[in-house]
């Protein structure tokens, strides 16, 4: 479950959607479909349970979700994160519903719901033979075999679970710059590469403990290409009153029916210097080096002309 922070304004809720191991395979070769629809079960499931009367919102929510694909040694591990205020907009849109203060939605309602969404989907693409099944996959591509798949991913359960939720919107943002446009593995965490192996850091969560592992720099390479999206295929994506199409109009109207007092503050002009000196504290013109010596912009380039021969 999760708890509600004891504020004025909403808290954020922060929910993890995980697609079960067995589904790699498929999903590797058919990323396009196969996340399209997490995205799409993961929204319809939240969306549903907040229609129905008796989580006490029948509203509209909104949400913004970042896809992650790897897990802390670069195996694939597809999950998406929710980060959900605290209510709804009515149907009617004439009030702000706030949630639960003990919790949003049971989880486990949740992932029943998710897994039955998402397996349907799934099949519908199957059946409409959108889906590829090459090499070691192409067992799947028998409709007995995957239909055997599919009854044994009914009946095991689906991961979802509820992280600790954000305090307000401070937290959020600091969460979204830090966070949500992370790749695989980040420079940091690789501690040498030598004699074609590398060594890299990594969370052992079962023992709460920092680890290393040192693997060929082949299998390296495979596994970080894992995490590879397909060109033009967005990892955050925003649903509900905060959908793009909505926003506009949405965000206004909630701020004056949860507090029409509040008073926004002034849009800050910036430079994108300033901006990351701000909210990361880091200033991106010193060199990474010496920390001493500063980047000056002596000139800016013309865009090439695209349609010259």
């Amino acid at each position: 479950m999760v708890i509600k922070p004891g504020n004025e304004l909403p808290g954020y809720f922060h929910l993890v959607f995980t697609l079960p191991h067995d589904l790699n395979p498929i999903i590797l070769c058919n990323k396009q479909v196969t996340l399209q629809i997490l995205f799409s079960a993961v929204n319809e499931t939240l969306q549903a349970f907040a229609k129905d009367p008796q989580w006490r919102l029948e509203g509209q929510l909104g949400f913004i979700s970042v896809l992650h694909t790897w897990s802390q040694t670069l195996m694939d591990h597809f999950h998406l994160h929710c980060l959900i205020p605290a209510g709804a907009l009515s149907f009617a849109k004439d009030r702000w519903v706030s949630a639960r203060d003990s919790f949003l939605f049971r989880i486990d309602s949740l992932a029943k719901e998710f897994r039955k969404r998402y397996l349907h989907a799934l099949k519908t693409v199957y059946l409409k033979e959108k889906l590829i099944f090459p090499g070691n996959t192409a067992g799947f591509g028998k409709k007995q075999t995957f239909e055997q798949l599919i009854q044994s991913l009914s009946k095991v359960k689906w991961i979802a679970y509820a992280k600790s939720p954000f305090a307000g919107p401070e937290q959020v943002l600091e969460y979204l710059g830090r966070y949500t446009h992370r790749v695989a593995i980040s420079n940091n965490r690789i501690v040498s590469i030598d004699n074609g192996k590398v060594t890299f850091t990594y969370r052992d969560r079962k023992q709460n403990e920092t680890r290393g592992m040192t693997i060929d720099a082949d299998e390296f390479v495979r596994r970080f290409l894992l995490h590879i999206l397909p060109k033009g295929f967005m990892k955050i994506r925003y649903f509900g009153f905060l959908a793009h199409k909505n926003k506009k109009q949405a965000i206004p109207l909630l701020r004056k029916l949860i507090n029409p007092e509040a008073k926004l503050p002034e849009k800050v002009k910036e430079t994108v210097q300033e901006m990351m000196l701000r909210v990361t504290g880091s200033d991106i013109t010193c060199c990474p080096k010496c920390k001493k010596g500063k980047m000056i912009i002596i000139k800016n380039l013309p865009k090439p002309n695209r349609n010259s021969s």
